[in-house]
């Protein structure tokens, strides 16, 4: 497994992560438990935490989470993806892509990403 932290660069925690779309903590709890997010534990006192890029400045006029991370990650899960793998392909350079899968989310990319990630199943 590689560096995730040198992969991800930013992190948010579960409170940042409600502060920034502006909802309830448990509503991003919910978040994490509907696949919309996945994150690990991590840190000194292994504070569970989601990569900041996962956010967007603006998702239907303000701020919101990537809205087709959830079937990428889902269909990464499918594949037998644990969350921590997951990152770890989101963030890692694919050939195929030309970038980062998630920067290809960002990019409106979804359905290469798909294609891409099919092929891990």
């Amino acid at each position: 497994m590689t560096d995730l932290d040198a992969l991800v660069g930013e992190w948010l925690t579960l409170p940042d992560l409600a502060e920034t779309l502006d909802i309830e903590v448990g509503k991003a709890r919910g978040l994490v438990r509907d696949r919309y997010v996945v994150g690990i534990k991590r840190g000194p006192n292994k504070a569970f935490q989601v990569p900041a890029k996962f956010v967007l400045p603006e998702v239907d006029g303000r701020p919101g989470v990537i809205p087709t991370l959830r079937g990428t990650v889902i269909v990464l899960s499918d594949a037998g993806f644990a969350d921590e793998e997951i990152l770890e392909w989101l963030f890692t350079p694919n050939d195929e892509l030309g970038e980062l899968p998630v920067d290809a989310l960002i990019n409106g990319k979804r359905a290469a990403v798909r294609r891409v990630a099919q092929t891990q199943l």
